[in-house]
């Protein structure tokens, strides 16, 4: 009987003795999974960290946060598709003048505004201009059936710019800043050490900065997406002969023009010849003169030889 209350026993403390030892094992994996201060200050919130799960060690009290990871679109989550529309249409009008200003009128009665326009004056007095319309992207198509009806298109074109993708990978991107710009915040409200808030602090800036970036791209694309663009070029119709008129002076002063460009192109030719005259007439006195030289001694060799040739004869 005691044989078998001492076997009991020794059962009993073997159990207990194997409990203390894997409650000790989970208290060193526990130990082992916290985080330095110095850690957590340069969390960056890249996604490997974000995937990781680790917790962050924030001040002597032991308080765990898991980074907050950034926005991602849920399977049942409907994407806004973001289209921007610009369009470019050449139209031919009578008064180009009065159609800017026709144009200036439309655009502002349907919420948008003249952005820029320029006019000016090209052959036989014909003016061309440039308008660039800024409107409401709901009214970018009767916008443009309202510029075809002041004159007749010559040319028009529309382009569609999608960039949806690009705006949630901005949205994304932002709010992962924002929870990195949280996080950094309140790890400074515990940091205790000059050293740790300056560090902290390059932290914040550095994702300050990048957000600040994000922002700005995000408006310049929400400006873009709100206001569609139409930029419209004016042309005056090519003058035919009832148009102007014939004007008889016109025509002499194009004639006398003529004759003076004509006298202008004939000195230039002739100042530009007088090099080469001179170096000819140079070349063609050197050659003269050679030839001078040698006539007079070939004139004495033909009467010696026809004195040797009688002489000859005779004997």
């Amino acid at each position: 009987m005691n044989y078998k209350v001492i076997v009991l026993m020794v059962l009993c403390i073997a159990v207990v003795a194997a409990a203390g030892c894997t409650a000790g094992n989970n208290t060193g994996v526990m130990q082992k999974s916290a985080v330095s201060p110095q850690a957590a200050y340069d969390y960056s919130g890249s996604s490997a960290s974000r995937a990781s799960g680790d917790s962050i060690y924030m001040g002597e009290e032991g308080l765990a946060q898991a980074p907050v990871p950034a926005a991602t679109q849920g399977s049942g989550t409907t994407i806004e598709t973001r289209i921007i529309k610009t369009g470019y249409i050449t139209i031919e009008v009578k008064d180009v003048t009065a159609s800017v200003d026709a144009l200036k009128n439309m655009v502002a009665a349907k919420g948008g505004y003249l952005s820029s326009s320029s006019i000016s004056e090209g052959y036989n007095k014909r003016l061309t201009g440039t308008v660039v319309l800024r409107v409401p992207q709901a009214e970018f198509d009767t916008t443009l059936a309202g510029v075809k009806a002041i004159g007749t298109v010559k040319s028009v074109s529309t382009q569609g710019e999608d960039v949806t993708e690009e705006y949630v990978d901005l949205e994304a991107q932002k709010t992962s800043y924002q929870n990195q710009l949280t996080q950094y915040n309140a790890i400074m409200k515990r940091a205790i050490n000059i050293s740790d808030v300056i560090e902290i602090q390059q932290q914040i800036d550095r994702v300050q900065t990048k957000l600040n970036q994000l922002e700005g791209r995000m408006r310049y694309l929400n400006s873009r997406l709100d206001l569609s663009t139409i930029t419209v070029t004016l042309q005056e119709p090519e003058p035919v002969g009832g148009d102007t008129g014939y004007d008889f002076i016109t025509t002499i002063n194009e004639a006398i023009a003529g004759f003076i460009g004509s006298i202008k192109a004939i000195i230039v030719l002739f100042a530009a010849l007088i090099p080469w005259l001179i170096v000819l007439s140079g070349i063609g006195y050197v050659f003269f003169r050679l030839l001078k030289r040698n006539q007079p001694a070939k004139a004495a060799a033909e009467p010696a030889e026809k004195k040797i040739t009688e002489q000859a004869e005779k004997k």
